[in-house]
């Protein structure tokens, strides 16, 4: 048997020249924060060359979209749809994007 890895997320990915690496989360057993909820602590890295990292996005987004055609994930449309807008942003507005988009691309 392989071993196995478990993550609650990815908290960060960081790309460097030809190196792209994915710093794994787990939520912590002990640490909390102010809302008393689990903190978000670094486990792992993963780290691809960007043709594997490339390769993997498309791996992970047909999978989701396995998950959607399923009914296991319901997509919702990005605020500004949903609102009219035109989806162009100041830098200085709120983050208004859904909550099913990675928070490492805010």
């Amino acid at each position: 048997m392989h071993p196995e890895l478990y993550t609650d997320g990815i908290e960060e990915i960081t790309v460097s020249g030809t190196i792209v690496r994915v710093d794994l989360v787990s939520l912590s057993p002990t640490e909390r924060d102010a809302n008393n909820a689990p903190k978000r602590v670094f486990s792992q890295r993963l780290i691809f060359s960007v043709e594997s990292f490339a390769n993997s996005v498309d791996v992970m987004q047909k999978a989701l979209q396995g998950l959607v055609d399923a009914g296991v994930v319901r997509r919702t449309p990005p605020a500004e749809a949903r609102n009219g807008s035109s989806g162009v942003h100041d830098a200085q507005s709120p983050n208004t994007r859904s909550l099913n988009v990675s928070s490492n691309f805010r």
